[in-house]
């Protein structure tokens, strides 16, 4: 072997070594061949036990217990190129186990060995992830959990989990939004950020104006109504003029308070039932997440208060059924 040879072996040897650290002892076998070994040198590092084959083409340099980091970058290597996401974008408090989620391009078709869940994104393979592991950014995660989730509310608290967190805001996931042109709900979506972006809540105070007010045949409100206060004028959301009642909708998300302001909500809401307060504030999983519910109690508070129609069941398990007529 020439001086030259040895030198160039020597880069790649101390190469591979530093990528081995960098990967908690993971390598694949494009990196293992790039560095020179060859099939056959991989196949008795095998058999001595110096690699250990995790999936197909990518190994890990020991026979013990996986650790999260080494399931999380065998996984994207052998979806490479893939990054980090959904559950798995960060590393767990406990490891459960549980199979490690990975983006790749949308149009790649791959199948994935045990232990990995596959997402497809479209434009991931013209984005860089410096991120080691390669990750999803939190916005574009937050928006992949959206296109697979089945309900409003779900989305509703998968963008309430990421607001506030290292900087993440409704702006920043709108312009994420422009890198998803066939999320699911796209227009609702782009309405719901652009709410919470200007500090308004048109998309809520939409919905409970069809999925709990007209589905359960309520009687019709008014909206917006000015009111003068020590601080100025201000606008009622929703108010039964005839009833005496009014309904602030509160818009927020936050990590932080995102379940505690449902339950206290529904605290306010039992009040109110109970026959006391006039106000009732109502959050997105009232409106969202149990909406008939929601329409069964705003019904028992205007009846207290001298309404005399009947709400109307929207389906055949609607709980306004039990109100009777």
């Amino acid at each position: 072997m020439t001086e030259d040879e040895d030198r160039a072996r020597a880069f790649w040897d101390a190469w591979l070594e530093r990528t081995r650290e960098d990967q908690h002892g993971v390598l694949s076998h494009a990196q293992l061949h790039e560095a020179g070994r060859t099939h056959g040198d991989i196949e008795r590092m095998l058999r001595r036990k110096e690699l250990r084959r995790v999936h197909p083409r990518v190994y890990v340099n020991h026979t013990g217990p996986l650790t999260w980091h080494q399931r999380a970058w065998a996984a994207v290597l052998y979806a490479q190129p893939a990054a980090l996401c959904w559950t798995s974008l960060t590393e767990p408090r406990k490891d459960d186990g549980g199979p490690i989620h990975v983006a790749i391009d949308a149009s790649r078709r791959l199948r994935p060995p045990e232990g990995i869940v596959i997402h497809r994104v479209t434009g991931l393979a013209k984005r860089q992830f410096p991120d080691k592991p390669p990750r999803l950014r939190i916005e574009d995660n937050a928006l992949l959990m959206a296109q697979e989730a089945e309900t409003e509310i779900e989305v509703v608290a998968i963008l309430a989990d990421v607001v506030g967190r290292r900087g993440v805001t409704a702006r920043s996931l709108a312009r994420a939004l422009e890198r998803f042109p066939r999320v699911r709900r796209r227009r609702w979506i782009k309405e719901l950020l652009a709410d919470l972006a200007q500090g308004t809540c048109s998309v809520l105070e939409h919905g409970y104006l069809e999925r709990v007010e007209r589905a359960h045949g309520l009687p019709r409100a008014h909206r917006q109504v000015p009111r003068r206060t020590a601080n100025g004028h201000e606008f009622r959301d929703v108010e039964y003029l005839a009833y005496g009642l009014v309904v602030e909708l509160d818009g927020r998300l936050g990590h932080d308070s995102w379940a505690a302001q449902g339950r206290d909500a529904d605290r306010d809401l039992d009040d109110l039932a109970l026959g006391g307060k006039e106000t009732a504030r109502l959050r997105w999983k009232q409106v969202y997440g149990t909406s008939c519910r929601t329409a069964m109690r705003i019904a028992l508070i205007l009846r207290r208060r001298g309404w005399d129609g009947t709400p109307t069941p929207c389906g055949p398990d609607c709980p306004v059924h039990d109100l009777g007529s």
